[in-house]
């Protein structure tokens, strides 16, 4: 089997073969963790579009995160973005094993909802 790009090798046992990850598994993850989080709507109309606004850079099994999101008016950003970049970072590590170094927050809207 060829290497693909962007992806990490997770596990390699002989006997059974190996498990790899993309990066855009990875930051499907976060997107997906990131809208169960109350007050936050991240860009894109599907989890597919909303990945998009997730980058990750994962080196030697650590995981950075960069994501835009948007934050619903009248709750507070301070308060908001602490449960987002702990929900994101513990749904990488739990689901993908590998250590989640970071998640920078860009927040580039406020929603009237």
């Amino acid at each position: 089997m060829e290497k693909e790009q962007n992806a990490v090798m997770l596990k390699e046992d002989e006997s059974v073969g190996t498990v790899r990850i993309a990066e855009t598994v990875v930051a499907h993850v976060a997107s997906i963790a990131a809208s169960e989080v109350e007050g936050v709507i991240i860009p894109g109309s599907s989890a597919s579009k909303a990945s998009k606004a997730v980058r990750v850079e994962i080196k030697n099994k650590t995981v950075k995160v960069d994501m835009a999101a948007n934050v619903k008016y009248g709750y507070n950003i301070p308060e908001v973005s602490q449960k987002l970049q702990g929900k994101v970072k513990s749904a990488i590590e739990n689901m993908t094993g590998m250590t989640c170094a970071g998640v920078n927050v860009r927040f580039s809207g406020v929603i009237m909802k």
